[in-house]
């Protein structure tokens, strides 16, 4: 409950707030944080202030995943959960290059990126399906370009029988610690110069230690929180409906 957090003068301040704060089409949130890098507590965090949030639930059940494999952006787009929400978290948001054709489709909208070490987050990735790919295998080789090796694998190999899109986890990840830090590095440096060549005010960027991280967001969104105000979701469980 956020009345753990936040003391009555600024519950009152927040209630206020809420009754102001109007959802329009042209304000949506993007986590574009990659996999093991606090999207799940970032959706906790908006959820505890009061947003529609969606979640990795919602991204299943609608298989926004899939659309985002396939290039069907609009069926994503139109789909009456993607309409009902503010905010975003887990995936397709913060797959390849997603965070551009966001950025252009909603004008408005603000995006929000956490990292961390790369190699505490490659240890994360192995922690997550006992050293296996996370989620579907055909998916997560297209997400970190192990598509050779997964196409490969696929015409010798016949016990290899990746499943369409559900969860498989295929192919190991040791043995690929550099391919994958790398990838990792890469791809967020890339989503920070694309804010700086673009609109830098439309993005935020902490690192997941920084432990002012939950007030600096509550800034970018227009909200002056206590400074005891934390918020940590450790999911070290994997769900069976998650690329997370």
């Amino acid at each position: 409950m956020i009345r753990k957090y936040i003391p009555s003068f600024f519950r009152k301040r927040l209630n206020r707030f809420r009754k102001k704060l109007s959802w329009k089409g042209n304000t949506r949130i993007f986590c574009i944080s990659m996999q093991r890098s606090g999207t799940t507590s970032v959706g906790d965090f908006f959820v505890k202030l009061g947003y529609p949030v969606a979640r990795s639930s919602d991204s299943w059940n609608n298989q926004w995943s899939k659309h985002w494999l396939y290039g069907d952006f609009e069926s994503i787009f139109n789909s009456k959960e993607f309409k009902a929400y503010q905010v975003f978290e887990d995936d397709p948001w913060w797959l390849p290059d997603f965070y551009k054709i966001l950025y252009h489709r909603f004008p408005g909208s603000k995006f929000i990126l956490f990292t961390r070490n790369s190699e505490s987050w490659f240890k994360s990735m192995l922690s997550h399906s006992n050293g296996q790919t996370l989620g579907n295998t055909k998916t997560h080789c297209k997400i970190y370009r192990r598509e050779k090796e997964f196409y490969n694998k696929k015409e010798k190999d016949p016990n290899f029988n990746p499943s369409g899109y559900e969860i498989d986890n295929l192919l190991p990840l040791r043995g690929h610690k550099q391919h994958y830090i790398d990838f990792y590095e890469l791809r967020n440096k890339e989503v920070i110069d694309f804010f700086e060549e673009n609109d830098s005010s439309r993005l935020i960027h902490c690192d997941l230690l920084d432990p002012c991280k939950w007030q600096k967001l509550g800034n970018f969104i227009g909200i002056n929180l206590p400074n005891d105000f934390k918020i940590h979701s450790n999911k070290t469980i994997p769900t069976t409906k998650s690329l997370k």
